[in-house]
């Protein structure tokens, strides 16, 4: 009945909204806003028997056994596979039965290189901060000073380096990237693709999948990939989502699955592990996605053949660029994730080798050895610091390298894309999630079996957000010692070098990136060329000063919320939006306005060395207006109408710029060499 109901062309006409068909004539999946496109009777009609068919069938089947039912005898789900994950125990290391044969070659070297550059940088840097400090001799107050400018000048100077790593390695003609072929090679094993839902946008999650599927098609790969929508939503989200899913499913050659947890356990892992229960048995790889995520039929090939040609690699995380954005905000990090994110991402992979991270999603990944590998035990005591692990993606790729198996990250030449928050608001909620997971790790660092380059990374993790309190904690210290006391020396300016020295941690792998882009035609195709690269850094990097104290005040805000004991609820993330009120701006922000305060009173009535910390006082000041103007739609566009954070996607839906003609074709650069994985390559 569902079946020959869906198909009637009145009601496909009439539900496009829902569904993003764009009509009669064509089935292109819209991405972004889906409107009504049959005539108005159709959309009448579509709209009585969609509201008829959702009141009398599928309402009725509310019940999770009802749901089951009608979809055994659908045919939504696949026969079961079941596949066993034990629990894994931090307790005691697992036997290691493989050898690792794909790590690049002296990555002992590397690693020791950036490690003790910058020791060596925050050393040099403390001492000459700290010098003034033992003129009246040597106090605890002093020591706590040295170690707090060691600490942020070794993180600081971590990241320059692993900046200048990826530059080299990008401008040796070396690349990190799974380069085209001349004849797309079609995987040999079949492969799931996973899409984990919570609460999400009906139609545009479908719209996504039906726009994978579609794209699967085209490269000829309908065989190999299954789809399967993993619904952690509320009950009352099940019906839309179900009517949604049967729509796309009957409009696709590829095979799409939905089903839906009753109970969400253990968050997006207990989701993956219920998965893997009931259904892992029967393929051989998982790509897993977000919800905003979205990869091409011509991406998800390449990763699995690569999989194929390198079995003893558990895991590939690929590079996703950001798309979609259309607030000032969102373009903002669209335009550093496309400008800046070759150099960082080449640095990353540089000294990561084979025990690369994982972010949670746009990632291959080998179903047995996640099986063997990842099953997450439930941390002993409450939350924030027990309970499920939350931030499990990192945690995953270090049970993945414990047990032998290979982790790489490679940035694809096209195809894996992310969305990014729309504002900042939406940012700093879901960045206080990620703030509780990584100091979650804390627990975690004396894991047995664990390499130590996955210690690493979970300590890199934690202390990215414990960075915030401490640099925090210096300003405040940098400004009420000398008020204080009368003779303090933190009253002195520090020495010209050192200024020149932290400008240039600071801005340096911006640099490099826009030197890299000098040399990479075809990334400045991407841009619109140097000359609107260069306008837009010249905006970009005062709005990253401006924002910079905003994040680290609410990243501050969220460690010690997380230390009172407050953990992160799990909420629905907000996709889209335009525009935060300002009176809203100033109600959430109210302690960024509050700590303005103090900062200006002591600038005024301080040595007038102070006034390094003006740029951070205005910043507080302003940040009801930082948030209410970066979350506009009309201001990002208004500046991309100038050749400001202008994406490629903008080309066709904004006006060309003066002066400038739409190219067809882009340049193409000589292929650059493919990444070698020691006995065993991906390309």
């Amino acid at each position: 009945m569902f079946t020959s109901f869906i198909n009637n062309p009145a009601v496909r006409r009439g539900t496009s909204r829902l569904f993003g068909d764009r009509g009669t004539g064509s089935r292109e999946p819209c991405l972004g806003e889906c409107r009504w496109h049959g005539n108005a009777d159709d959309n009448r009609l579509g709209t009585v028997l969609l509201n008829r068919f959702t009141a009398t069938s599928l309402l009725q089947a509310a019940c999770a056994d009802d749901i089951a039912k009608l979809q055994h005898g659908e045919g939504d789900l696949p026969p079961e596979a079941p596949l066993v994950m034990p629990v894994q125990s931090f307790e005691e290391a697992p036997e290691v039965k493989r050898q690792v044969v794909t790590s690049p070659t002296g990555m002992t070297e590397r690693r020791l290189l950036l490690v003790l550059g910058s020791l060596a940088v925050g050393l040099l840097a403390a001492s000459d901060l700290a010098s003034p400090l033992r003129e009246d001799g040597t106090s605890l107050i002093d020591a706590g000073l040295f170690l707090l400018y060691f600490s942020l000048f070794c993180w600081v100077a971590f990241g320059f380096l692993s900046a200048l790593a990826g530059f080299c390695v990008l401008a040796g003609s070396r690349t990190t990237m799974l380069l085209e072929e001349p004849e797309l090679r079609m995987p040999r094993k079949r492969t799931a693709v996973l899409i984990p839902i919570y609460n999400e946008d009906v139609d545009q999650i479908f719209a996504r999948v039906s726009k994978m599927t579609r794209m699967v098609e085209e490269v000829g790969a309908t065989g190999f990939f299954d789809f399967f929508v993993l619904s952690d939503s509320r009950a009352e989200m099940e019906a839309r989502e179900y009517a949604a899913f049967r729509q796309a499913k009957s409009g696709s050659t590829v095979p799409i699955y939905y089903r839906r947890r009753p109970k969400n356990l253990a968050r997006k892992p207990g989701n993956i592990a219920e998965w893997l229960g009931r259904f892992g048995g029967a393929y051989e790889y998982m790509i897993v996605l977000d919800a905003d995520s979205l990869m091409s039929g011509k991406a998800l090939v390449q990763l699995a053949s690569a999989m194929d040609r390198a079995p003893s690699v558990g895991l590939i995380q690929t590079v996703p660029t950001v798309i979609n954005a259309r607030t000032l905000f969102a373009r903002w990090q669209q335009f550093c994730g496309a400008a800046y994110g070759p150099v960082a991402g080449a640095g990353l992979a540089w000294w990561s080798g084979s025990e690369g991270t994982f972010w949670g999603h746009n990632a291959i990944i080998r179903v047995q050895a996640f099986a063997e590998s990842c099953g997450l035990p439930e941390l002993s005591g409450r939350e924030p610091f027990g309970g499920h692990i939350l931030s499990h993606d990192i945690v995953e790729a270090a049970l993945l390298r414990r047990r032998g198996w290979a982790v790489h990250m490679v940035e694809l030449p096209e195809g894996s894309h992310e969305e990014f928050p729309p504002t900042l608001t939406d940012f700093a909620i879901r960045d206080r999630r990620w703030c509780q997971g990584n100091l979650q790790h804390v627990r975690l660092l004396n894991g047995a079996g664990l390499h130590w380059v996955s210690r690493f990374q979970m300590l890199m993790g934690a202390s990215a957000y414990l960075a915030s309190p401490l640099w925090l904690v210096l300003m405040a210290a940098t400004l009420l010692h000398p008020l204080i006391f009368a003779n303090s020396p933190l009253g002195s300016p520090p020495s010209t070098w050192l200024v020149g020295l932290t400008v240039l941690l600071l801005v340096g792998p911006k640099l490099m990136s826009f030197a890299w882009l000098c040399m990479d035609r075809r990334r400045q195709f991407a841009l619109g060329g140097l000359g609107r690269v260069a306008r837009t850094m010249a905006v970009e990097i005062p709005l990253s000063i401006l924002i910079a104290p905003v994040t680290m005040l609410a990243q501050t805000i969220a460690v010690i919320g997380i230390l009172r004991g407050r953990p992160s609820a799990w909420n629905p993330q907000r996709r889209e939006a335009d525009g935060i009120p300002l009176h809203q701006a100033v109600e959430d922000y109210r302690a960024h306005l509050f700590l303005a305060v103090p900062f200006i009173a002591g600038i005024m009535v301080g040595p007038g060395v102070m006034i390094w910390l003006l740029p951070v006082a205005v910043s507080l000041l302003l940040t009801p207006f930082i948030v209410a103007a970066t979350s506009r739609c009309d201001v990002g566009e208004w500046l991309a109408r100038r050749g400001i954070f202008r994406m490629p996607e903008d080309e066709e839906r904004l006006p060309p710029l003066d002066g400038e003609r739409r190219q067809q074709q882009p340049y193409s650069p000589v292929r650059p060499a493919a990444l070698s994985l020691g006995k065993c390559a991906f390309t």
